[in-house]
């Protein structure tokens, strides 16, 4: 399988990272054979297109390590369009930063990827919070797969618990908690008595918020999964504008203790059902969306099995790694099912 990966931060390095260590498992177990043709970020590529050998790519992982410091494959003047054109991959993996204005430069990408007849895996929720209806519809116009499981939960596998293990069941709602570093400042307000400051310092300093986390605490990116979720489970054609949002910044400690004493406690919950909104609420403290620290979780609720709920990390550049694989191991499962459905018909005839 003749692989692209676009964008080279925590989660393309990780990416590359286990693709290159996990090969022989990967290859024995699943039948994957990945080949990394090219590796590319805004300065540059790395470009072979025998395959660029995997000793090169992991020193490129490492920590420091900048795609233009390996001269000898790196080209700076490189496009994305140059290289679809040219490299015959047959899967694009895309990690660039989420854009949540915009969607770009992933939006972009995802639809030169597709209209190039590339299969695309990607980790960034903006392009699908956005424009996921349209993007659907272009993979199947260019009857390529558009795979995403790594935007919602991380490597815990929210989607493909939904989509895969629940054929048969009628999902009538969801709730859940889809943001780590919100989760992580409710946690500390309501078991230490932090303010909303304070806890937000003691996520930065653990590297669990970003400089700017906006996107966290103004819950845009609970909402941006939200709506990929709701379009991919409950077949709802949504954009991130259709969700009605509030943050946690208006979280007062008074509200934390009044909680208390009710025997609930304040989450940040993304909820699909008769509305899509994600805001503080109160739930009880035995509810199994109560977790801690920045752990996820998700309850969906079902016909005839009542509640199913599923926990996990979701967030990290290794979990997150873990999805984009699950992704490649599914298109190439794809692959044997179609020359097994060939041979099948061509005994026929």
């Amino acid at each position: 399988m003749r692989l692209i990966v676009v964008g080279f931060g925590v989660v393309g390095r990780n990416s590359v990272r286990m693709l290159c260590e996990r090969h022989e498992e990967l290859r024995r177990r699943f039948g994957l054979n990945p080949k990394i043709v090219a590796v590319l970020d805004i300065n540059g590529a790395l470009i072979d297109s025998r395959g660029l050998p995997q000793s090169l790519l992991l020193r490129a992982t490492e920590k420091g390590a900048k795609l233009e410091d390996f001269k000898e494959v790196f080209n700076p003047g490189a496009r994305l369009s140059d290289l679809l054109a040219e490299l015959d991959c047959e899967v694009m993996v895309e990690t660039t930063p989420t854009n949540l204005s915009t969607g770009q430069p992933g939006l972009d990408h995802l639809k030169l990827a597709m209209k190039y007849g590339v299969h695309v895996v990607t980790t960034n929720k903006g392009p699908l919070a956005l424009a996921m209806p349209a993007l659907l519809e272009l993979a199947e116009h260019n009857r390529v797969y558009l795979k995403f499981s790594g935007t919602v939960g991380g490597g815990t596998p929210m989607l493909d618990l939904a989509k895969k293990c629940m054929d048969g069941l009628r999902i009538n709602s969801f709730m859940g908690i889809l943001n780590g570093t919100t989760n992580y400042i409710l946690s500390k307000m309501d078991s230490e008595g932090m303010s909303f400051e304070a806890a937000l310092e003691e996520a930065r300093a653990k590297g669990y918020a970003e400089a700017d986390p906006s996107y966290d605490i103004d819950a845009l990116d609970p909402a941006a999964k939200l709506v990929i979720m709701a379009n991919w489970v409950m077949g709802r054609r949504l954009s991130l504008k259709d969700i009605r949002i509030t943050g946690i910044r208006e979280v007062l400690p008074e509200a934390i203790e009044r909680a208390k004493s009710e025997g609930k406690i304040i989450k940040l919950i993304a909820y699909c059902g008769e509305k899509q909104e994600v805001a503080p609420m109160a739930i009880p403290r035995d509810h199994p969306l109560n977790v801690s620290g920045t752990l996820n979780a998700l309850t969906f609720q079902t016909d005839p099995a009542g509640e199913i709920t599923i926990i996990g990390k979701g967030a990290g550049g290794p979990e997150t790694a873990s999805a984009v694989l699950r992704d490649l191991i599914d298109i190439r499962k794809a692959y044997s099912q179609q020359v097994l459905a060939r041979a099948q018909k061509i005994r026929r005839t």
